[in-house]
């Protein structure tokens, strides 16, 4: 509550500016401009939070909206820190709507970012690549932090839905959640996750989007060890099992038949034995084999 004070989140517009329908979230009156019940901004901020991390942790794409001037790099450094995906220079009528023609945008600045990176563009004379360049650029600040939108968003992150009336207006077209910042001056209506606050002070609107932020990418943490641990898990499933033959046990229950044919062919076994009188005649030429081995044969005398 005190750094909500502090960043001056509770500060509205003046009383003659104000939308009706902000009624609800309104403290009271000083100095001709409304306060904002900041129990309501913590409460609903803390609900807004919930909901984008349990988004995030399912993988869903969620997409950080704010073109204000005093939004533009907070919006960048937040997106881009929390993994999600943004837009801070112009909302493209139909980035939801028309996404196939969005797409084909997309696609060609992926191919003129890589053209550029391989080489490819260095057999085009320096006039051709400096056209390819500033198209490039100015493709790059429109489209450059949706780049990997390959189809539409899951969820919109707002500030100040009067200003995007556009992208809020697709998303509810489009059946898209939508969690914005919603000052005294602008039309709740649509909106699923209201976080009542001061959305044109940078203080305010940098501590607001980066607790969004920070639920963001934790869910997005979640969601990666969730992808770790399934894949390590698929991997001990794909690995052998190793058995071993000295500690398996098989028990077999022979049936009468194969009882009766190994009895068969045991009766056709012929072992040979050889008789007792055989082996003694055997051994007693052995024993004269040896004898004449020992005996020396005598030398022949020489004719004279």
């Amino acid at each position: 509550m005190e750094d909500l004070i502090e960043a001056g989140v509770h500060f509205g517009h003046q009383i003659r500016r104000w939308h009706p329908k902000m009624e609800p979230y309104i403290y009271t009156v000083s100095k001709n401009i409304h306060i904002i019940d900041l129990e309501d901004t913590e409460r609903l901020l803390k609900e807004a939070c919930e909901f984008l991390n349990k988004m995030a942790s399912e993988g869903k794409k969620i997409v950080f909206v704010g073109t204000k001037k005093q939004s533009k790099d907070i919006i960048k450094s937040e997106a881009t820190r929390s993994g999600a995906m943004f837009v801070n220079e112009r909302w493209i009528g139909g980035t939801i709507t028309n996404f196939p023609t969005i797409k084909k945008n997309l696609d060609k600045l992926i191919k003129y970012i890589r053209g550029k990176e391989t080489g490819e563009f260095d057999k085009y004379t320096k006039k051709e690549r400096l056209l390819i360049d500033r198209e490039t650029d100015k493709m790059n600040l429109v489209y450059g932090g949706i780049l990997s939108l390959a189809e539409t968003p899951d969820v919109l992150f707002v500030i100040d839905p009067k200003r995007e009336r556009t992208a809020v207006k697709e998303s509810q077209n489009a059946g898209i959640p939508v969690v914005a910042i919603v000052d005294t001056n602008a039309d709740p209506t649509g909106i699923d996750y209201i976080i009542p606050g001061n959305d044109d002070a940078i203080k305010s609107v940098a501590l607001l989007v980066r607790a969004i932020a920070d639920a963001v990418e934790e869910g997005y943490k979640d969601f990666d060890k969730k992808g770790a641990d399934q894949s390590k898990k698929d991997a001990k499933k794909a690995e052998p099992v190793s058995e071993d033959k000295d500690d398996m046990v098989v028990t077999t229950t022979e049936s009468p038949v194969v009882t009766a044919e190994v009895e068969e062919i045991e009766e056709k076994l012929v072992v040979e034995v050889v008789e007792p009188k055989k082996i003694e005649k055997i051994e007693e030429k052995v024993e004269e084999k040896k004898e004449e081995t020992k005996t020396p044969k005598k030398a022949k005398s020489k004719k004279a």
